[in-house]
């Protein structure tokens, strides 16, 4: 199974408001670098969109090392919250409703192709990669504003 490495990142101008999402993906020294924008969003929905993005563009099952800066993403992981919500009927322990269940049906589902493992970084610190991440977010936000 090939090793790869997943930097993602989201934004939103607003929340909601115009959102954008980014991500880097390593394969040894091969690199890609995608992004998008989408209006009337917020930032939650672009920081699981990254992740799902980039596990998207995989052709095949890949053990992956996602890094975000998204806590909403990363600990609903690795703390089992997502499995949960899943058991509950997509409900949180207070019984309303968990927000973005379809993007998280979708990143669930590639997480059963992908061998997968979730580590949060700090957001706008040293992280080259997630600041790439982040210049890669906010600059769709601005390109989707600007042909709006």
């Amino acid at each position: 199974m090939k090793k790869v490495t997943l930097y993602t990142d989201g934004a939103c101008s607003g929340n909601p408001g115009v959102g954008g999402w980014g991500y880097v993906l390593k394969y040894k020294q091969h690199e890609k670098q995608a992004s998008g924008a989408e209006n009337d969003t917020t930032n939650n929905r672009m920081e699981l969109t990254a992740v799902i993005e980039g596990l998207k563009c995989l052709k095949e099952g890949c053990e992956v090392e996602i890094f975000s800066d998204s806590s909403y993403v990363v600990n609903a992981f690795l703390n089992g919250w997502v499995f949960d919500w899943l058991k509950n009927g997509w409900k949180r322990l207070d019984n309303k409703p968990v927000s973005n269940v379809d993007l998280w049906e979708e990143l669930l589902r590639l997480t059963r192709i992908h061998k997968i493992h979730f580590n949060k970084v700090k957001g706008h610190a040293d992280d080259e990669y997630n600041n790439i991440c982040d210049k890669l977010a906010t600059s769709a936000v601005k390109n989707f504003k600007m042909n709006l």
